[in-house]
């Protein structure tokens, strides 16, 4: 579903005139259903397929089965939750209507609620607020999706959109500011909601109103990159014992090809349409399914990954066979995968080896600062530091 939304109001009051000028409209391509550009006809996304009659009708019902769950503009979807939670989830997992998945994400993340108490807060960033990170946010909007239509046009709506956004936000949370892999979150969004929209369930979501804040994948130093890839390394050790240790014997870390799965929910370099079911499951069901869905992927490829030398291997497991990412087969098997109990014991054991770390760490440099110490008393003429002997005076 494409959708283009204009600047917030009187945003070019701190912009000059060409600063922020459109470029030309790129030349008319197809596009598959999602609104990007065609680049091979045998692309799973970009065939646009005569659904049969009865498929139709069948998607119809579920819309109405939808409409009816939430209501007029979301007013029953909190009754339905609580009444039949089994129910919204099964149904989130088989995917919410595209028609209806903007609304959605909003009400199961909960920014529709964030939104209805901050009026005017995200226009006050807009206009009047600046950011160290507009320089950086500038230079990566073209990355953002560049085969989208409505991210194609240099300066054109899409790519203001996503500006706004971005910058809004580095404002909004200055510890975390901008970082690169934040453009896909905000475009995803902006496909499917207006601006401010789109940058309450941002902040929905790297604030924690549902589940686990996700800031801690763009602070300094990527924290909790770091605990994710700990805890899906021991995971893969786990739940696929031949290839953990196969990756073992070719020194190939998670850091190598699930560093973006974290950071962009499957948004950067995976088909759409899987991304959009991961990321319906996701909103509802928290982090644990971008794991379920890493481990469903190398568990689909076993058999392959298994025989592979180390060039091979980080290719292989950056370039996954079509076949691997059909949300319809994937989905089930990640679903089937129970990872929840193990994960937090895994945070758990992740934090106190940080603390012991950090203890070592902290008693070396004690024993370090001692042994200086030591030197500077028994040589202190070393050091023009030491404060003279002012007995005399």
């Amino acid at each position: 579903m494409v959708r283009g939304f204009v600047t917030a109001n009187g945003m070019e009051k701190k912009r000059t005139s060409d600063e922020f000028e459109p470029g030309p409209i790129p030349p008319s391509q197809p596009v598959d259903r999602f609104g990007f550009i065609k680049q091979e006809q045998n692309s799973p996304d970009g065939i646009t397929k005569s659904r049969p009659a009865n498929e139709h009708e069948r998607e119809e019902r579920r819309i109405r089965k939808w409409r009816k769950m939430i209501g007029v503009g979301g007013s029953d979807w909190k009754h339905y939750v609580r009444r039949k939670p089994h129910v919204v989830k099964r149904r989130i997992r088989k995917g919410i209507p595209d028609c209806l998945r903007g609304l959605v994400w909003q009400l199961i993340s909960g920014s529709r609620d964030l939104l209805l108490m901050n009026p005017g807060v995200y226009e006050q960033l807009v206009i009047y607020e600046t950011s160290a990170s507009e320089l950086d946010i500038i230079r990566d909007i073209s990355r953002t999706f560049p085969s989208h239509v409505f991210f194609q046009q240099r300066h054109g709506p899409g790519q203001r959109s996503l500006y706004n956004v971005l910058k809004a936000y580095s404002v909004y949370d200055r510890d975390v500011g901008y970082v690169q892999g934040m453009g896909f979150l905000a475009g995803l969004l902006l496909l499917y909601m207006s601006e401010e929209d789109a940058f309450w369930l941002l902040v929905a979501l790297l604030k924690g109103a549902v589940h686990a804040p996700m800031e801690g994948l763009y602070l300094a130093g990527l924290p909790l990159v770091q605990q994710y890839l700990f805890q899906f390394e021991q995971l893969v050790k786990e739940h696929l014992p031949k290839l953990g240790q196969h990756f073992s014997e070719e020194m190939i870390s998670p850091s190598m090809y699930a560093s973006q799965w974290f950071i962009t929910v499957f948004s950067y370099s995976f088909p759409f349409s899987l991304a959009l079911r991961i990321w319906d499951v996701f909103l509802y069901e928290g982090v644990k399914v971008v794991f379920k869905v890493g481990l469903a992927l190398l568990r689909f490829c076993h058999d392959g990954l298994i025989k592979l030398p180390f060039e091979k291997l980080i290719h292989a497991l950056r370039n996954f066979p079509e076949d691997a990412m059909n949300p319809d087969t994937l989905l089930p098997l990640a679903f089937s995968i129970k990872v929840s109990k193990r994960l937090e014991e895994l945070k758990q054991e992740y934090e106190k080896r940080n603390v012991a770390s950090l203890q070592q760490t902290g008693s070396a440099n004690r024993q370090q600062l001692a042994i200086k110490d030591k030197e500077f008393s028994i040589r202190p003429e070393t050091s023009n530091c030491v404060p003279k002997d002012d007995s005399s005076r």
